[in-house]
């Protein structure tokens, strides 16, 4: 039987440090940032959606997606960003349970499900477990202003906008630690998966 594991965190806590050790350990990873590329590629019906909403304005000349204009609206604006996860939810998650499925009929032993807003969305009801990636608020607030050039501010503005990673760790199953190295972080997830005993049955 595949157990499947939703693995989330905050913006800039590491997350994706997390999930490529997944995939470095062997496991498939199904990866909701992919998912929400591809469900508004040019032609596709969420990218109609999200034009008829926002406007002309978030499209290049070539019919393709403008992501830095986009987000620059949702980021200033709540209810717009809360639209915008609302008219593309239903595309992304038949994504994510299609690549899912398709994992689970290969008979592997654990599917990664990488879903940023895995509580905001409830995908926590779809899972088996649920891993969070934490770190404190003030190493999170530093990762982000140094990896997207960011004022305090603006990083901030961007942190509140999702579930509190305090939160987060309150609901998980299991809470990787990714305030140190990531040896450190290797260290944990590797014990995680020997306890599960997947290290010796990966599919």
């Amino acid at each position: 039987m595949t157990v499947i594991l939703g693995l989330t965190g905050s913006i800039a806590t590491g997350k994706s440090t997390v999930s490529q050790l997944f995939k470095d350990f062997g496991f498939p990873v199904v990866d909701a940032d992919l998912g929400a590329r591809a469900v508004v590629e040019k032609g596709t019906a969420g990218l109609r959606e999200i034009k008829t909403y926002f406007g002309d304005e978030i499209i290049h000349s070539d019919g393709s997606l403008n992501r830095q204009k986009l987000g620059k609206i949702v980021f200033e604006d709540g209810e717009k960003r809360k639209q915008l996860n609302e008219l593309l939810k239903p595309y992304i998650r038949k994504w994510i349970m299609d690549e899912t499925q398709k994992q689970v009929a290969k008979g592997v032993s654990l599917v990664v499900l990488d879903i940023p807003l895995l509580y905001e969305a409830e995908y926590d009801k779809v899972v088996d477990k649920v891993m969070v990636v934490a770190v404190s608020p003030a190493i999170q607030l530093e990762r982000l202003q140094k990896r997207n050039q960011l004022s305090k501010e603006e990083a901030l503005l961007r942190i509140h906008s999702q579930k509190s990673i305090v939160e987060k760790e309150q609901l998980a199953d299991i809470v990787i630690d990714n305030n140190g190295s990531k040896e450190s972080t290797k260290q944990q997830v590797e014990k995680w998966l020997g306890q599960m005993g997947f290290l010796s049955i990966k599919g």
